[in-house]
């Protein structure tokens, strides 16, 4: 027992830099996914056909291929595209797996927002055209806390499957927490540092979710 105690205590030190790198993953995800999501969606919904169209074709290219197939397309081929007419373009690990991720999850909250907007009714907005309010100001004001609560249980879903899905950098060499701990596993041949990973991973989702726990009781009123 003592024994395992103090492989877990070695281990910890060790394992700030890759954790600090899964979430650093997360939120620049989160920074550049939500509103090109929103961007997406905007465009789903669109009648204009030129603009709906692309937009389904890319959401369906985005969630119907495997985000590892992604990563090794935008880290490996597209520089090589760019480095056609520009050869001093260089590409990081990082920056590779932050767009890859943005473009991937862009395409799942678009259509999260989508189902959101689509839900509220069309009265919502006749009565904020009967109360004087603009478009935007009805759009603010009235629809967005609705689509806002609507959304909060899917999109909470899609932030516990993210901060999973940061093991999957490790395709392409980025040095984060799952990478680290299998590195660490065949080392010292023990199962301890994925165990230790998956605590890591758990208690960074259980963070998560209480956020989203506190965000809809705060908008409990929204029935």
């Amino acid at each position: 027992m003592n024994e395992t105690i103090q492989s877990i205590i070695s281990l910890l030190p060790y394992m700030v830099e890759p954790t600090f790198t899964a979430i650093k993953l997360f939120l620049l995800t989160l920074l550049f996914g939500l509103p090109l999501g929103m961007l997406l969606a905007l465009g789903r919904m669109s009648k204009i056909a030129l603009i709906r169209y692309p937009v389904q074709i890319y959401n369906l290219i985005m969630r119907g291929t495997p985000l590892i197939l992604q990563l090794y397309l935008i880290y490996y081929q597209i520089p090589k595209w760019i480095q056609m007419y520009h050869p001093d373009f260089r590409f990081d690990r990082f920056t590779a797996v932050v767009v890859g991720f943005s473009l991937n999850y862009g395409a799942y909250f678009c259509e999260i927002y989508r189902g959101g907007i689509q839900a509220i009714p069309r009265g919502q907005y006749e009565a904020g055209e009967m109360l004087g309010f603009t478009k935007a100001q009805t759009f603010f004001r009235i629809i967005l806390p609705q689509v806002i609560k609507q959304i909060l249980p899917p999109l909470g879903s899609e932030f516990m499957v993210l901060v999973k899905d940061t093991s999957l950098a490790h395709v392409i060499g980025v040095a984060e927490l799952y990478l680290f701990s299998t590195n660490q596993m065949a080392t010292r041949g023990s199962m301890m540092p994925v165990v230790v990973a998956g605590v890591f991973y758990l208690i960074m989702n259980w963070i998560v979710e209480k956020c989203f726990m506190t965000l809809e009781k705060r908008l409990s009123y929204y029935h």
